[in-house]
């Protein structure tokens, strides 16, 4: 499948960086259009199918827009979806920024939506993209923006209550850590292959191609000195994600998991519904750390109930039902409940 690229540039954004090299055929998504935006000079690349409200899907950690390429094509019939690669991964530019955090992706985040026109949106965050939204809902709620995010769907999102890969982190962001991220990691394929193997609860449902994909988005230079940005930040990323919360704690969400997850512990989920006090939650029983990938067709059905016909409801939700005459955060005007279908 050859790729047709489009290109949507500000006028004023000058100069323009060279676009990136082709997105080979493995990290292409099949009924989708590649298409490539300028903003503030740094080029990203993105995945856009459909036709309806706009749906936002931010990868995880190591992760691109090939992540969703099982999800594209479905929701696309009822979403005018959108795939991005976060700048710095996938096959957007490398930019060699100092920092690299989850509070700054978040403020590009509403930065490409406003680029785009994109008035507001449904989101969905997977692992660190995950913890990305929580963040960037909070940005909004604090700057009065809130209108803009429609309802946020969380994916295993990285939060301070999950002990897994905290020691890792932080011995990875050291000084011999950061020269095994940049110069070690990127020869030792079988040591890669592994960390995705254990993402999943049954690697029997690992897609060919997968690990070719996912190393795809990794060979453009400057991907693992990205990478160990994102490591250097991972300590106070975590600690934003735990303040975000606060600001949005009636906000509808829904917490997906897998029951196998290995990345981000599911202990922490309840950490996170003490805080999320309107969210819902679905677990996949059996799959790993991406069930997107794992059982596409199950997330896919789970995803647009939730967004598409409000199922399954939310603790205000399920309170309003019961209380007919009582008005909620999640009934105010404007807000998505008691949205049932398009």
């Amino acid at each position: 499948m050859k790729s047709e690229v489009t290109t949507e540039v500000a006028p004023e954004r000058m100069p323009q960086p060279q676009p990136m090299k082709g997105v080979p055929p493995i990290a292409q998504i099949r009924g989708a259009q590649e298409r490539c935006v300028t903003i503030e000079g740094v080029n990203w690349r993105y995945w856009f199918a459909g036709s309806g409200p706009p749906l936002l899907l931010v990868h995880g950690f190591m992760g691109y827009s090939f992540s969703w390429r099982f999800n594209m094509a479905p929701l696309s019939e009822h979403f005018t979806a959108y795939a991005i690669d976060l700048p710095g991964c996938g096959f957007s530019q490398r930019t060699g920024d100092g920092e690299c955090t989850l509070t700054g992706d978040a403020e590009r985040v509403l930065g490409f939506m406003e680029q785009l026109g994109i008035e507001n949106a449904d989101i969905v965050g997977s692992s660190r993209g995950g913890g990305l939204a929580l963040i960037l809902a909070a940005i909004a709620a604090r700057t009065n923006q809130l209108h803009r995010i429609r309802r946020l769907v969380l994916v295993s999102p990285i939060n301070p209550w999950s002990s897994h890969g905290k020691v890792l982190t932080r011995l990875l962001a050291t000084t011999l850590g950061g020269l095994y991220v940049v110069h070690v990691q990127p020869r030792l394929r079988v040591v890669a292959k592994r960390y995705f193997t254990a993402l999943y609860g049954d690697p029997k449902r690992i897609a060919p191609g997968t690990f070719e994909g996912y190393t795809a988005g990794l060979e453009v230079p400057g991907s693992f000195e990205h990478l160990l940005r994102i490591l250097n930040s991972w300590r106070d990323d975590l600690a934003a994600v735990g303040e975000s919360l606060a600001d949005i704690s009636g906000f509808p969400v829904l917490l997906l998991w897998g029951s196998r997850d290995r990345a981000v512990y599911p202990s922490s989920i309840h950490q996170l519904q003490r805080r999320l006090k309107n969210g819902a939650l679905v677990i996949f029983h059996g799959a790993g750390h991406m069930p997107y990938e794992e059982v596409p067709e199950e997330f896919n059905r789970v995803l647009c109930d939730f967004l598409l016909h409000d199922s399954p409801r939310t603790a205000f939700e399920i309170a309003a039902d019961a209380a007919p005459g009582l008005r909620t955060p999640a009934a105010e005007p404007g807000s998505r409940a008691g949205r049932r279908g398009l």
